[in-house]
């Protein structure tokens, strides 16, 4: 196969990792590294996985239906309770996260920005505006609101490319010992790495990604042998997004800063190994992770939004730009005031904890029946492969909701 055929039929796979491979995942595989060397590489492994297997029935299910995973859920009507109940929690969980996240996505790209340009705090009386904040949630903003969905995913496509191409390369130049970095996919881990095991695994396996995957491969593909593109689109994104963040734990474990709080921590640890030039790479791929999610998680809460009340999905319609708005501009006033919304993210971490097993036992259950994907439906060992994934994700539900109530 050639590269044009490979690539010419990529499609809404690379805002998928997009969407992963934001401020969280890089704080997260940063520390990881730091923390515990190579040893938790395997995790990125499994999430990985479990993260193909999930998307892959997210698209086919998108493809065969023709619809989105928030309109089959509105089209309940023979299950009135699950209809209702999956809707408000769906809502809660997606709308809610995304606006409580959006903040971190937008102060992650200031943090990017940072190594370029310090942007000011502009003081307002009894508060002050972050510069730097505003400016990229304006961009973030005015960027979903103007764009179609080619532009959207053509910016998008390029951020992460290049974000790759930042976090690989810092990676390469700490020539790492091999020998360690294999042993690395080796699983093992001690009571000391769980809570890092979890949250690695936790920020790849992401709920609204499967929602927004559902949505986007319709506007790709109509019919039914596009499944084999659809299939090679969403395993090349997630690999690449994988091993960026195994990039990302590697240049974490090569660090040599006494205490890593942020990315910049990690770039004066890296200077004693190439220099100031690892500043300038880290902070590129910082900039463009956060700016890719602060466009995906805004996208992704509107198709929701519209799918749930049965608006039109079309980026420009009314529908979505307002969900779209509404999402980065709560962003941006906590981002930009610097206001922490600790009770909004709490019931997010909540409603997502539940949302993240019981979305995938449903699309697991979708993906079984005959009577709604006929041939293409799931085959036992599909579907037994399946069903260990969503143990997985179980459990860090469990764990999410666990630290809700200070259980963890």
């Amino acid at each position: 196969m050639s590269l044009k055929n490979l690539f010419g039929n990529i499609g809404p796979g690379p805002l998928v990792a997009a969407a992963f491979i934001g401020p969280g995942t890089v704080t997260v595989c940063t520390l990881a590294g730091a923390n515990f060397g190579f040893s938790l590489i395997w995790a990125v492994v499994l999430s990985v996985l479990a993260t193909v297997v999930l998307q892959e029935i997210s698209g086919r299910i998108g493809i065969i239906t023709g619809t989105d995973l928030s309109t089959l859920i509105r089209n309940q009507k023979d299950k009135p309770f699950f209809r209702i109940a999956g809707m408000v929690l769906v809502l809660i969980a997606i709308v809610l996260g995304n606006a409580a996240y959006e903040a971190g996505n937008i102060s992650g790209a200031n943090l990017g920005l940072s190594f370029y340009w310090n942007a000011p705090a502009l003081d307002l009386g009894s508060s002050e505006l972050q510069l730097g904040n505003f400016l990229l949630g304006t961009l973030a903003f005015v960027l979903l609101w103007l764009g179609s969905y080619k532009m959207l995913e053509r910016i998008l496509v390029a951020l992460v490319i290049l974000m790759s191409f930042a976090f690989l390369t810092t990676a390469a130049l700490t020539k790492p010992d091999w020998s360690r970095l294999l042993a690395g996919f080796v699983p093992s881990w001690n009571e000391a790495e769980i809570p890092t095991l979890v949250a690695l695994i936790g920020t790849t396996v992401v709920p609204y990604n499967l929602f927004l995957y559902a949505s986007l491969v319709n506007k790709q593909w109509k019919d039914d042998s596009d499944l084999v593109h659809m299939r090679r689109d969403i395993s090349i994104s997630v690999i690449l997004g994988g091993l960026v963040s195994m990039a990302i734990l590697i240049v974490g474990a090569a660090n040599t800063s006494a205490e890593i709080t942020s990315a910049i921590d990690v770039s004066k640890g890296l200077e004693s190994v190439f220099g100031s030039f690892a500043g300038y790479l880290m902070g590129f791929g910082l900039l463009a992770a956060g700016m890719t999610s602060a466009m995906t998680a805004p996208l992704a809460a509107a198709f929701v939004v519209c799918g749930i009340l049965g608006w039109d999905t079309d980026v420009k319609s009314k529908g979505m730009r307002f969900s779209m708005g509404a999402i980065v501009c709560l962003g941006l006033v906590f981002s930009s005031l610097g206001i922490k919304p600790v009770q909004l993210i709490t019931l997010a971490q909540l409603a997502n904890g539940i949302l993240l097993p019981v979305i995938s036992a449903w699309i697991i259950w979708i993906a079984a029946q005959q009577s709604l994907l006929g041939s293409y439906r799931n085959k036992p060992l599909a579907t037994a492969l399946a069903s260990a994934i969503w143990l997985v994700t179980l459990v860090l539900g469990i764990k999410s909701v666990g630290a809700v109530f200070g259980w963890f």
